[in-house]
């Protein structure tokens, strides 16, 4: 005789979330993607010696320095959240006519 179908949603606990991407900042730095809430890049005196840009996170008093520009730290964040980089990509505007190869 053959047993009924196990019902697996009754049987199994749910399963955990995957967490959101990490993203670097440089040198060795990454923060969760869904965990940042301002980008600022620094101007004048303030930037320099690898510093690009602040970076406010959740649950982080202090925002930490990037040294990647703000750009950057940006069209990683849109697609590690699976949005579209703000502006379009770098390549399409560099090379308007330049045929994709990938």
């Amino acid at each position: 005789m053959e047993s009924p179908p196990v019902d697996f949603t009754r049987t199994m606990p749910a399963m955990a979330r995957l967490t959101a991407p990490m993203i670097p900042l440089g040198y060795g730095k990454f923060v969760r993607a869904d965990r940042v809430y301002a980008l600022v890049p620094l101007e004048g005196a303030a930037r320099g010696d690898r510093r690009r840009t602040l970076v406010h996170v959740d649950g982080i008093e202090a925002p930490l320095i990037a040294s990647r520009s703000e750009r950057a730290l940006a069209e990683d964040l849109a697609r590690a959240l699976g949005q579209d980089p703000p502006g379009g990509s770098r390549a399409d505007e560099r090379y308007p006519a330049q045929e994709a190869l990938f």
